[in-house]
């Protein structure tokens, strides 16, 4: 049966070309990710620049030993984004490859409702179609694999000395991670082409016999099952992304798109069509015979509609949720640092050129130091601050807790670490500074989070002195006394409105940084799903098209028909992304911003508007090159083949 397959690849290569080149892209990224995951783990650095600490434990934990980078060497922020490069990869790789082989069965049933007639078994049909995607998984994994190899170098020398890995990067060993990577994109194309074979499967002899290629008007109740089950499970997630969530909510905001794309898309033959008549109402008023055309075609076959638009809704969904949900993280950031500094005047620097006219000045002592916890230890930002002065300067009006307190061996934690780990006024916090002295911090205090103003850790003043003797003030948050313009007397004063303008822009260039690295391949990735899904659907309507122009249709009627199609499927397949970016961007607006004051709504209009440009043009561009290539290279004789 793998000797048919493999001849079957062969004659099908214009069918099956969609899925080598989905799964290679795919695998590529997935082994890009891995090999270059790999460099930063065998990165250690220097021994010199680290501090080894012993975990706390617990009853079913022992203690362990780590070392914790001390220095900005520190390759764990790559390490975090190629995990989720990698984990997007495979999700879009998931979809498009499962799409790519279920449009394959549904343009070969036919051809497999004759092998049923000659005399083949289900069984042996199942086996065909799965022997048929480990062909091509197993072709176009070591073809990804190879190009990632290649690639590696490339990657890690541009990443090398930038903000995630301001360090040299060097390739490890590709065995491992490559090894990983093809055995998880052989994995990902016999889970997506395992549906497609049980369809397969159920095709009977009598499909030999049809000269339309019309779809069963209904899909099984196990794929309705798993959607409606998806679909409770997003709803979940939707339930989660509150504001008690803490830092939960942006892994959310990637996360719950992710299962509402699952669920949609199961469930896609049943939706597909109920849009597709809604957005083809001013359609087919407009362009009469060819928008009919193009609507009946995409309600008649909602299993290929389906897997057309499932590479631009997971995209669509995806990118615009990441991109809101950003977007609004930084106006929550912008709004916390304006309501956290409450002096007039920020002086950046480590002194004040004159003491002339200030009423107080809150020079905080910057220092850092390792946290221990059960099962892990992490270098912290802290500072030390005179509570007298600073809580004049800055809004730290308790949530918990006394910060007059604050004195020897105390420490005040932000909100949203003290929700996460469970820190109570009174909690001990065990920490190593980095002049590798330990010491037990009591929580005093429980203060508001304020990002770029007030650090997660505030400790006292003659503490942080202690430990880091050498560090000065990076930024003064100055008090005048009344009538005092200090702004044109003091050595680079800036008005704190001015400062927290930058302190805003430099939160959205960072998320923009981000979002580069995250989304790039993935989105690339699924621009190139979108052109092959379509392709592959064009070329596989030869027959079609040449029909239409026996019965009398144009070249140019044809063109129209085919360019309404795939409108109307990009449109529905928008429409459902915009739909999910909506509700995940409104429920993280919500949870970000309850209880602040003020906060700007900045929408990243062109982003948004650009991926829905992009995708639109894509789908209607790869469904017209084929046709019109098809069109001038067939003649309407040639229905009778």
């Amino acid at each position: 049966m793998f000797y048919v397959s493999r001849q079957t690849v062969g004659r099908h290569r214009a069918l099956y070309a969609g899925s080598f080149i989905a799964l290679a892209v795919g695998v590529f990224l997935l082994g890009l990710a891995a090999t270059a995951t790999a460099a930063t783990i065998a990165y250690d650095g220097p021994l010199a620049a680290s501090i080894t600490v012993t975990t706390l434990g617990s009853p079913d934990t022992p203690p362990e030993q780590l070392r914790v980078p001390t220095t900005d060497a520190d390759v764990s922020g790559l390490q975090t984004v190629l995990s989720m490069v990698g984990t997007l990869a495979g999700f879009i790789t998931i979809f498009v490859i499962a799409s790519t082989f279920a449009f394959a069965v549904a343009s070969r049933r036919r051809e497999i409702g004759l092998l049923r007639l000659i005399g083949a078994t289900p069984r042996q049909v199942r086996r065909m179609i799965l022997g048929e995607a480990l062909v091509v998984a197993i072709a176009a994994a070591l073809t990804g694999a190879v190009l990632a190899q290649l690639a590696t170098p490339l990657l890690l020398s541009k990443a090398s000395y930038t903000e995630l890995a301001p360090v040299k990067l060097e390739p490890a060993s590709p065995w491992v991670p490559l090894s990983i990577a093809v055995g998880a994109g052989v994995l990902v194309a016999m889970l997506g082409a395992r549906s497609a074979a049980r369809r397969a499967g159920r095709v009977g002899p009598i499909d030999a016999l049809r000269e339309a290629a019309l779809e069963p008007p209904r899909i099984g109740p196990v794929r309705i099952a798993f959607g409606l089950l998806f679909l409770a499970g997003s709803i979940t997630l939707l339930a989660l992304i509150r504001p008690s969530t803490g830092e939960g909510v942006m892994p959310l905001a990637m996360f719950t798109p992710m299962l509402l794309v699952i669920a949609l898309t199961l469930l896609a033959p049943l939706i597909v069509p109920w849009i597709s008549r809604l957005w083809s109402l001013p359609l087919t008023r407009w362009t009469q015979v060819s928008g009919l055309l193009a609507r009946s075609n995409v309600i008649a076959a909602p299993r290929r509609s389906a897997s057309l638009a499932a590479p631009i809704l997971s995209i669509s969904a995806i990118a615009g949720s990441m991109v809101l949900s950003l977007s609004f993280a930084a106006d929550s950031a912008e709004a916390a640092i304006r309501d956290a500094v409450r002096a007039p005047v920020v002086v950046a620097g480590s002194q004040l050129s004159s003491t002339t006219g200030v009423a107080a000045a809150d020079a905080g002592i910057p220092l850092q130091f390792v946290r221990i916890s059960q099962d892990d230890a992490q270098l912290e930002d802290a500072e030390g601050i005179d509570p007298a002065v600073a809580v004049r300067t800055r809004q730290l009006t308790p949530i918990a807790g006394d910060l007059a307190r604050l004195t020897g061996n105390t420490v005040a934690v932000g909100k949203e670490t003290a929700g996460f780990e469970h820190y109570r006024v009174g909690d001990e916090v065990p920490v190593t500074f980095l002049d590798r002295t330990s010491a037990k911090l009591r929580i005093v205090a429980i203060v508001p989070d304020a990002f770029g103003a007030n650090p997660t850790f505030l400790v006292p003043l003659e503490l942080a002195r202690k430990h880091a003797p050498t560090a000065e003030p990076e930024r003064i948050f100055v008090l005048p006394e009344p009538g005092v313009d200090l702004v044109g007397k003091l050595d680079n004063a800036v008005p704190a409105a001015e400062w927290e303008a930058e302190q805003a822009a430099g939160v959205r260039k960072g998320d923009q940084f981000g979002l580069i690295l995250l989304l790039g391949p993935a989105a690339l990735y699924s621009a190139i799903a979108i052109a092959n899904t379509l392709l592959m659907g064009s070329l596989q309507r030869r027959h079609e098209f040449v029909t239409s122009r026996l019965l009398g249709a144009t070249p140019a009627q044809i063109r129209r028909m085919v360019l309404w199609e795939s409108s109307l499927v990009g449109v529905v397949a928008l429409s459902l992304g915009t739909a999910i970016t909506v509700t995940v961007g409104i429920l993280i607006r919500h949870a970000l911003t309850s209880g602040v004051a003020d906060v700007p709504v900045t929408v990243p209009w062109g982003v948004l508007l650009g991926i829905a440009a992009i995708c639109l043009t894509l789908a209607v561009g790869s469904a017209l090159a084929p046709t019109t290539y098809i069109l001038r290279r067939s003649q309407p004789s040639g229905a009778l083949d």
